[in-house]
């Protein structure tokens, strides 16, 4: 009598699991790099903690330990993107005098071209009604504030230097940002004609900023 063959144990085989399923680590920046990735492809009104969650394979309870609600969860977006673009801003000050100011208004485009999903939300009105809570202690409004006194403290050295017009720092800070600002949401929203790059609009808007604040 031939024998029958004998059909592998399924269960000694290792599991596959789908590539975008949470397995280990840090839960909570698993969950913030899922909601970017769903804001990058359909928007933040697209945007559910139930949804994340079960793209990560993850239950509720896990969920709502880490976030109370979607608000909470864009907050975090927000404010993990208020503290890279302070990161950008202060690296991109560090030689100082024009060089320095020029290169921020460049590092603050690049930010908002590179980081779409985290650019919206920073400024779509939701970091203002919910202050996230993050590991720090802070959140959205309090990393926004402190990516504006960047700017605010390269104006300040600018004008010590005597380059600079004796503008209120605050204001004159706050008229910088709306310009690049500008510049960003254009080139996000796909307003810019060609040949024009955000670039090469970014250097002509500080070009003629300087006219209006050198000494």
């Amino acid at each position: 009598m031939t024998p029958r063959a004998v059909r592998p144990d399924r269960s000694s085989r290792p599991v596959r699991r789908r590539p975008d399923r949470y397995h280990h680590g840090d839960l909570r920046r698993a969950l913030l790099l899922e909601a970017v990735r769903t804001i990058q492809a359909e928007g933040a009104a697209a945007l559910t903690l139930r949804g994340v969650g079960d793209r990560l394979g993850v239950s509720r309870t896990a969920l709502y330990r880490h976030f109370a609600d979607k608000q909470a969860l864009l907050g975090e977006v927000a404010a993990e993107g208020f503290r890279m673009l302070r990161a950008a801003l202060r690296e991109a000050w560090a030689p100082g005098g024009r060089r320095g100011f020029d290169e921020m208004g460049h590092a603050y485009v690049r930010f908002a071209v590179t980081h779409p999903s985290h650019y919206r939300v920073m400024f779509g009105g939701l970091a203002a009604r919910h202050e996230a809570t993050v590991e720090d202690g802070g959140g959205a409004l309090d990393d926004s504030a402190d990516a504006f006194q960047v700017l605010v403290e390269a104006i300040v050295a600018e004008q010590a230097a005597g380059r600079f017009r004796r503008d209120d720092p605050q204001a004159l800070a706050l008229y910088i940002w709306s310009m690049v600002h500008g510049v960003a949401m254009l080139a996000l929203d796909g307003l810019l004609p060609p040949p024009m790059t955000p670039d090469a609009l970014t250097t002509l808007a500080i070009a003629r900023l300087h006219g209006g604040v050198d000494r």
